[in-house]
């Protein structure tokens, strides 16, 4: 008797636990799933990479006759503030002669009013700019002559006031060795200055500083290295930093050739500032557009490149089924 109830028992658990296992199963549908990308999942939004170029293009250009900034070149930078698009640029007749600065402004990014008294800037070489307004003051990282990064101030964004030669130091403090460090590209985050340079184009190093005056390496080896696709083999340097729904994105100018013949505009991503994903469809922009940078424009981004002409390029509209 006992082992028949025994029996029935068992039998009963176990037909109970069939008819849950099902009713699990039955309620599990696809919809209700939780799919989990890869650690190593990195986005790379179409808002970001897609662009295409109208065109009304170039919207800016050297003048083209007898003045200062008869030729421009290198990367220029904009900024949009209370409705207004503001540019730096570079300026030069001939390229033995001091780089100046000029500046230029806009109501819709795309039509360009030089500034009256041009070039607003001219003390020393100043070229292949980026801007960045931190507590009222514009601090402009710029190439120095010979490639050397030298920082500048101003508080209207047209009287320039240059603090010399940024200081670069190795990982265990000690001086760079000499030679360039160019193509200064400065990110601020938590009281903390990030310095991306390249020298001789050959790698992206990252440094750090607090207090203006010093930069740190944060390691002696670029954070971003050429190669190894065929867009960016022989040369590489970052023109800007954004932050993107939780990611930062570097865009940087390569090239595939040895004699820096032709360059792109290239994407790439990170979660630290020193780890970096390419994107794997670069380059964004082909042809010789490089020295790109992303500008605010309301719910979306645009894309100006630089050298040696400023084009203007807006997103891609989604395709129609």
């Amino acid at each position: 008797m006992i082992t028949r109830l025994l029996l029935l028992t068992s039998l009963m658990v176990f037909l109970l636990s069939c008819k849950d296992h099902q009713k699990t199963k039955e309620n599990v549908s696809i919809d209700q799933l939780t799919v989990v990308a890869p650690q190593d999942s990195v986005p790379f939004p179409s808002e970001l990479t897609h662009f295409q170029t109208p065109a009304e293009n170039p919207v800016f250009t050297g003048t083209g006759s007898d003045t200062w900034d008869q030729k421009i070149r290198e990367r220029g930078y904009i900024l949009k503030e209370d409705g207004t698009y503001h540019m730096w640029y570079t300026g030069f007749q001939t390229e033995k002669e001091p780089l100046s600065l000029g500046y230029a402004t806009s109501l819709d990014g795309i039509a360009w009013k030089r500034h009256d008294n041009n070039p607003v800037f001219n003390e020393s070489w100043t070229e292949d700019m980026m801007v960045i307004k931190v507590d009222g003051t514009y601090h402009m990282f710029a190439e120095g002559k010979n490639d050397v990064a030298h920082r500048l101030t101003s508080t209207d964004r047209i009287h320039w006031t240059d603090h010399g030669s940024l200081d670069m130091r190795n990982a265990d403090g000690s001086p760079l060795s000499e030679g360039p460090y160019g193509t200064p590209t400065v990110w601020r985050e938590n009281n903390m200055w990030y310095l991306f340079y390249e020298r001789n184009d050959l790698g992206i190093w990252l440094a750090t500083s607090k207090d203006l005056k010093v930069w740190t390496n944060v390691q002696d080896e670029p954070v971003i290295t050429m190669g190894p696709e065929a867009y960016d083999k022989y040369g590489v340097a970052v023109n800007q930093i954004i932050k993107y729904k939780g990611w930062y994105y570097a865009y940087y100018h390569g090239t595939p050739f040895k004699d820096w013949s032709l360059w792109s505009t290239n994407v790439a991503a990170s979660k630290d500032l020193v780890h970096w994903k390419k994107y794997l469809q670069n380059p964004i922009m082909e042809e010789n557009r490089s020295s790109g940078i992303l500008v605010p424009d309301g719910d979306q981004f645009r894309l100006y490149t630089m050298h040696d002409k400023v084009e203007v390029h807006f997103p891609k509209s989604p395709k129609k089924n």
